[in-house]
């Protein structure tokens, strides 16, 4: 495999992203959180690889995903680095790196990140990293990624604040601003393509409304509380999606102030909108109750700066395509192509001169966890043939690779997309 270099992969994503024939397919792997590779995994891959014995780093404590540090980047023919707020899940800052086991491997975690292991042998995980607060998350014995915990208290039906869901949001610290400052000033002088994630535009996105960084949070909190409410308290929902964008359009004028252009992609939202076989909402509600904002952010972030934005829905959202592209999105994330409607075929020939797939290059559900590898390299080429004629294709798998995924099935993954690019 020839080496990636990284002078040119910057130009690589950003002809993609344009909709321009790249020199070859860009490819990411750890750039965002939902498209990462597990902490065990990355451990695996540093191994098979041959690179230095060195402690992986948990960027993402809630799937647990691991950094994907430079040498291994390298070796995978990766071109896109990530740039990641400094408070993680828990509400605790990626800092001062500290030993932890799971499942007897060795990691790195922040400082702050604490647990405690209950009765059943689950590890329970704290808001601010305070056990003596309610846990918000759960990784059952012998699992390999937290759940979060509901806390969702009793309220008023008629006395609903919208206040109460806005609490985690709020104008951006600076020492954020100064995270991601440097952040973003070290990923740019890679040559790498740079996605970043910043924070506070994801709006009523389902893994985050129990507020897992909050101890005593209030509000709508349960996921099906939530869910009612976007059907039967659409008021309500509006109010906090109104002041959350307020919020948010303010702190992107700071951040963009303090990174620039050094960033190429924006992750906006991972709200989902589709089910293996259907969705959550119809294209009218999404319409009413989502687009507003998302072409509110998407508009300001358009005006304002170079930056491409970032959608991630899970599932069948062929039909939400055109309303998310009418929003003002730049890109498509996972594409999920094994859930009704998602043909590849039909979705680049309707939607591919519009928006970028980012992802959809391997089933993670099946094939690439449970086939052969040969099998992970028939699907691998069939995508790439797909999507990659004119631009438009960032090669990711469809979400993040899972743990004990076979480390001899992502290998054939990336072969087959350096042989596709002819770099094999």
């Amino acid at each position: 495999m020839a080496a990636v270099t990284h002078t040119a992969s910057r130009e690589r994503l950003a002809a993609a992203l344009n909709h321009q024939q790249p020199d070859r397919i860009p490819i990411d792997f750890g750039g965002t959180s939902v498209t990462g590779i597990h902490v065990s995994v990355v451990a695996a891959l540093r191994d098979h690889y041959g690179l230095e014995k060195r402690l992986v780093k948990v960027q993402e404590p809630g799937q647990m995903l691991g950094a994907v540090d430079d040498d291994l980047r390298q070796a995978m023919g990766v071109d896109v680095v990530g740039v990641f707020r400094r408070g993680t899940k828990w509400g605790v800052p990626a800092e001062d790196w500290k030993l932890w086991k799971l499942n007897g491997l060795e990691v790195l975690v922040p400082g702050e990140f604490n647990v405690t292991i209950d009765a059943n042998g689950d590890t329970l995980a704290y808001p601010l990293g305070d056990t003596t607060a309610p846990p918000s998350g759960r990784m059952p014995k012998d699992g390999y990624f937290f759940d979060s915990i509901e806390r969702q208290e009793s309220f008023d039906e008629d006395r609903l604040n919208p206040e109460d869901n806005l609490e985690e949001y709020g104008p951006i610290a600076q020492a954020d601003l100064d995270f991601l400052r440097k952040a973003a000033q070290e990923a740019s002088a890679t040559g790498l393509g740079v996605a970043a994630s910043f924070g506070g535009t994801a709006f009523g996105d389902i893994a985050l409304v129990p507020g897992s960084a909050l101890k005593h949070p209030r509000g709508i909190r349960s996921v099906t509380e939530w869910y009612i409410s976007t059907s039967a308290r659409q008021e309500f929902v509006h109010k906090v999606f109104e002041r959350q964008c307020e919020i948010a359009l303010a702190n992107l004028e700071r951040i963009h102030e303090a990174v620039g252009d050094a960033v190429q992609v924006a992750y906006i939202c991972g709200t989902d909108f589709g089910t293996q076989t259907s969705a959550f909402c119809s294209v009218k509600t999404f319409n009413n109750l989502w687009a507003p904002y998302y072409k509110l952010v998407n508009g300001w972030i358009h005006e304002h700066t170079q930056w491409k934005t970032f959608k991630h829905s899970c599932g069948a959202v062929s039909k939400f395509v055109p309303a998310l592209i009418e929003a003002g999105f730049d890109i498509l994330n996972p594409v999920q192509c094994s859930a009704t409607g998602m043909d590849p075929e039909q979705l680049k020939a309707n939607f591919g001169e519009h928006i970028v797939f980012w992802g959809g290059g391997v089933d993670t559900q099946k094939v690439l966890p449970f086939g052969t590898p040969a099998e992970v390299r028939e699907q691998v080429l069939r995508r790439c043939e797909v999507f990659a004629p004119g631009g438009g294709f960032v090669f990711n798998t469809i979400h993040n690779i899972q743990a004990c995924t076979p480390v001899e099935n992502i290998v054939a993954m990336l072969d087959a997309v350096h042989e596709f690019n002819g770099t094999k």
